[in-house]
């Protein structure tokens, strides 16, 4: 048996302890936000916190994930009370396909964690392992900026400029 918390609640699972968290949570548990994109870690879909850092769960297996507290885009916010990175990401219309957005959002929401006022050299860093094949990475950026306060809208449009910098 493995024992996860997973967005706070307990969970019993007799599952293999190979088993990559990302299917666990996705085909055991139920929660479908966190995609699967490569099975190797390199593209960032299957991103989720353990223990409030960004992980790859479709390499990581579950047993790694025991006893700990793991958090899914699901766990990020509610509708009624989103993260301000959610807000910030309908702000500037982020999302195209979406695919890659709850791994985009959860890099974002560890990185913010971290380091709440980065720079757009950190932001960079941080969100480099994560891929967008519809090429958002300017409005990522931007609202990175806005949810760390850092923005500076310019006429009413987003900005390339970094606040006060």
């Amino acid at each position: 048996m493995i024992s996860l918390s997973i967005n706070g609640q307990s969970h019993e699972l007799d599952v293999s302890p190979e088993t990559p968290l990302l299917w666990v949570v996705r085909d055991i548990v139920g929660l479908k936000g966190s995609k699967f994109g490569c099975g190797m870690g390199l593209c960032g879909a299957c991103t989720m916190h353990l223990n409030g850092t960004a992980i790859r769960t479709c390499v990581t297996p579950v047993s790694a994930a025991s006893g700990q507290a793991v958090t899914t885009i699901e766990g990020l916010g509610t509708p009624d009370e989103p993260h301000p990175l959610q807000d910030s990401w309908q702000q500037f219309n982020v999302p195209q396909c979406g695919y890659c957005q709850s791994g985009q959002l959860m890099s974002a929401s560890s990185l913010l964690a971290s380091n709440p006022k980065p720079s757009r050299e950190d932001i960079r860093a941080a969100m480099s392992g994560n891929l967008c094949r519809c090429g958002t990475y300017p409005r990522i950026e931007q609202a990175i900026l806005h949810a760390s306060g850092q923005y500076v809208d310019v006429g009413g449009k987003p900005s390339d400029k970094e606040g006060g910098k």
